[in-house]
């Protein structure tokens, strides 16, 4: 099957679990289905609806380590901000050297990554991320894939080892945000082992490695 298989990359990126408020800031190997919508919506610059989008992605990175983040704390009286302020230290983790890999089929979706409207992200608003090639590939089908990794895919029906998390899909476009198709997905590392599944899938091949690309068909229900 033909795709746009757009490369982006960046120096760090950090994708919390939703569930962690306070406290130590792990991050999740691979970003959420809702972090390349975001993406992709930045590109734009506007919010795209998604219906019947077919949107894959492979994420890798060099390694992992942990620093030290001062965040700012505003006290609030029935949601009103108080001039009262204070700093925190907290232990974030984050990823370096990190690169994406995107596989497309709409071309009007591409062409917002051609040019970009805003500032391109992997992860949170300093983790400036660069497209550095679109380019056109023809990726054979493979059956029962045995190769995923560097992605998330949904736990229920198919089971896939890894770290299991509830994610957004996606979010509204309103104030406030509300989550769209969250879910329990397997959050599959790139240096996982092979494991069979029954999924289909497409192979590449990146950096001498093959890769079966799952590939997220989005249905959005608001």
């Amino acid at each position: 099957m033909k795709f746009y298989r757009i490369k982006i990359s960046s120096w760090t990126s950090s994708f919390r679990y939703p569930n962690v408020i306070s406290g130590y800031q792990p991050t999740l190997e691979v970003p959420p289905v809702s972090t390349i919508l975001g993406l992709i919506n930045a590109c734009a610059g506007s919010y795209i609806e998604y219906e019947n989008a077919q949107i894959g992605y492979y994420f890798e990175y060099g390694s992992k380590t942990t620093d030290l983040e001062t965040i700012y704390q505003f006290e609030a009286d029935k949601g009103v901000p108080k001039n009262k302020v204070k700093s925190n230290v907290l232990r974030r983790e984050f990823l370096y050297e990190c690169s994406l890999f995107l596989y497309l089929t709409d071309p009007t979706i591409v062409d917002h990554l051609r040019h970009p409207h805003y500032s391109i992200l992997i992860g949170r608003s300093n983790d400036l991320a660069t497209i550095e090639k679109i380019e056109e590939v023809d990726l054979p089908e493979i059956v029962n894939a045995c190769k995923i990794k560097g992605q998330v895919v949904p736990f229920n029906n198919n089971y896939l080892p890894g770290t299991l998390q509830a994610l957004p899909l996606y979010f509204t476009n309103t104030i406030p945000r509300r989550n769209i198709g969250t879910e329990p997905y397997s959050v599959i590392s790139f240096n996982s082992p092979d494991y069979p599944s029954h999924l289909m899938a497409y192979r590449d091949i990146i950096n001498e490695k093959e890769l079966d690309i799952y590939i997220h068909h989005l249905h959005l229900q608001k």
